[in-house]
């Protein structure tokens, strides 16, 4: 086994501009990245260091002479520019179709079923943001017990419930059935419970949220280093997203914050594999809800963080950063953007200075992880490891 740990960090949604076939999406302008450092809260001057800002499309602010890591921009193959699509790229699978999505709700014979099946009345049946929709159903939900269900753009079935009508555990139970009924032709990515408190006019969501995410289809880069007895830790929802297939152990995360502490604690464990993070804050807290500043802020308190991190980094160590997709908050709606995502690498072993230009795939990183371990490749994905690795 080759005695090296690379922790692997997905700044969900964190987009570096529009991708070739955006406007398929509607997402034709939409940048992330150019977005949020307009922002007098942004300040990233160790990802900038890495090579941020030298990545090929980032024309719009300085790069440094000479960058301390390996960087580069990745595309997306996958039909589709949600969460679990992109993180199922990330780590080798290429879905060629997308995942269902219901702009018109779900079919009614659907949650017929559903609601026999849970006991519950159900409410909304629309897309809508989070927040917004228990302000608008959460009053009627108290009186009635019903669910709250709806969707966004992305291929998800949420259910959102008030912790003192619907008890946490049969709010997940709720999810499971879900889970259970969203297969095939309705098999949408991930059913997320959404659990709130507080009265009307003054409901918040609880930190409790829990996604149940299709299995994986196909072989990951997770499944493969597992099966070598390489470690493959979890912090944040990477649990979720591969429905905990071939994750050795996860920990969850309140928020980004506790997310990077919770990973530079990691560092002091001995182990040898992958450490696969996911900072979901750019993407629930900030992108969805439009709000540029606290964005940017987000990224500078994980620049600050990042360094924390970079300070305990054995001399094997790397440390690789990615998104999943974009969240432009500055664009328009609300929804996921179809965007190219960074990618930076650093360790004492990672070459400095070298540009990977654009990258067809977001499955190159898994092969190149793979390929660091010394593991046959089984996913999609092309090497990129003689390219960073001294």
């Amino acid at each position: 086994m080759v005695d090296r740990r690379i922790f692997l960090i997905v700044l969900d949604s964190y987009g570096i501009g529009e991708l070739p076939d955006a406007a398929d999406f509607g997402d034709e302008g939409s940048n992330t990245l150019r977005t949020i450092t307009k922002s007098g809260e942004y300040d990233t001057p160790l990802m900038k260091s890495m090579g941020l800002f030298n990545i090929d499309g980032v024309d719009y602010i300085d790069g440094v002479d000479s960058p301390i890591g390996s960087y580069g921009r990745l595309g997306e193959v996958s039909k589709g520019k949600d969460t679990t699509i992109g993180h199922w790229e990330i780590a080798g699978i290429v879905s060629e179709r997308p995942l269902p999505t219901y702009p018109e709700g779900f079919p009614k014979e659907l949650l017929d079923e559903y609601s026999r099946r849970t006991g519950r009345g159900i409410l909304c049946n629309k897309p809508y943001s989070g927040t917004e929709v228990i302000k608008e159903f959460g009053e009627e939900h108290l009186k009635t017990g019903d669910l709250i269900v709806y969707t966004s753009a992305d291929s998800v079935f949420q259910v959102a419930a008030h912790e003192e009508i619907v008890p946490i555990e049969e709010l997940y139970r709720d999810c499971e059935i879900a889970r259970e009924l969203l297969q095939g032709e309705h098999g949408v990515g991930r059913v997320i419970a959404r659990p709130f408190v507080g009265e009307a006019g003054n409901f918040s969501r609880t930190p409790r949220r829990h996604d149940y995410s299709l299995l994986p289809p196909k072989t990951t880069m997770l499944d493969v280093l597992k099966e070598a007895g390489y470690a493959t830790r979890g912090v944040g929802k990477i649990y979720d997203i591969f429905a905990g297939k071939s994750i050795s152990d996860t920990v969850r995360i309140q928020n980004n914050v506790d997310g990077m502490e919770k990973a530079i604690a990691i560092m002091d464990e001995d182990f040898k594999g992958l450490c696969f993070v996911n900072l979901v804050d750019f993407d629930m807290v900030y992108g969805h809800r439009n709000d540029i500043d606290g964005y940017a802020k987000a990224a500078t308190v994980f620049d600050q963080q990042l360094a924390e991190m970079t300070a305990k980094m054995k001399d094997t160590d790397i440390v690789m950063i990615t998104a999943d997709h974009g969240c432009d908050p500055g664009f328009k709606g609300t929804d996921h953007s179809r965007e190219y995502v960074p990618f930076l690498a650093y360790g004492k072993d990672v070459k400095a200075g070298v540009n990977l230009g654009t990258r067809s795939t977001f499955a190159d990183i898994a092969a190149t992880i793979q390929d660091i371990f010394e593991v046959e490749q089984k996913t999609a994905g092309t090497s990129f490891k003689t390219e960073i690795l001294k």
